[in-house]
């Protein structure tokens, strides 16, 4: 076999091996969304009432969030697509089960979003204290 055929051989080879990595890479990113719940407790969010639920769900999207953020960066680099699903696909799919859980204890419960910024209840108005007039012509002589 000549050298460049060699050569060409090995180069369509490693392109089906990077194919193959490809698909198989992307196959998990859309399977992520089915096992994640697989991935949490779901017994977590059972005694949970609508403010702790409220503060859960709000920690859990910037925990999801930060992943990506982090998965993207990691994507940037040479081999990243690889170097981003080893070190952050785990945890990336156990907070998203996290979420389901919690996003379905949230209708369960059917809890309602805390308006932001809500100012306190306002109190009635204060009627101001008068005191009686001293009364005059008890002084002493």
């Amino acid at each position: 076999m000549p050298a460049s055929l060699s050569h060409h051989l090995r180069l369509c080879c490693a392109a089906a091996a990077l194919l193959a990595a490809g698909c198989a890479l992307s196959g998990c990113a859309s399977m992520s969304e089915t096992v994640a719940p697989a991935f949490a407790d779901p017994a977590k969010y059972e005694l949970y009432d609508c403010k702790q639920l409220e503060a859960e769900r709000k920690a859990l999207a910037g925990r999801t969030a930060d992943l990506q953020k982090l998965m993207d960066k990691a994507e940037t680099g040479t081999g990243g697509a690889v170097v981003s699903e080893l070190a952050y696909r785990n945890d990336y799919i156990a907070v998203r089960g996290s979420t389901q859980l919690a996003e379905d204890a949230w209708r369960r419960n059917k809890c309602r979003e805390t308006p932001p910024d809500a100012p306190p209840p306002a109190s009635p108005p204060q009627r101001p204290i008068i005191k009686p007039a001293p009364k005059s012509g008890s002084a002493v002589r």
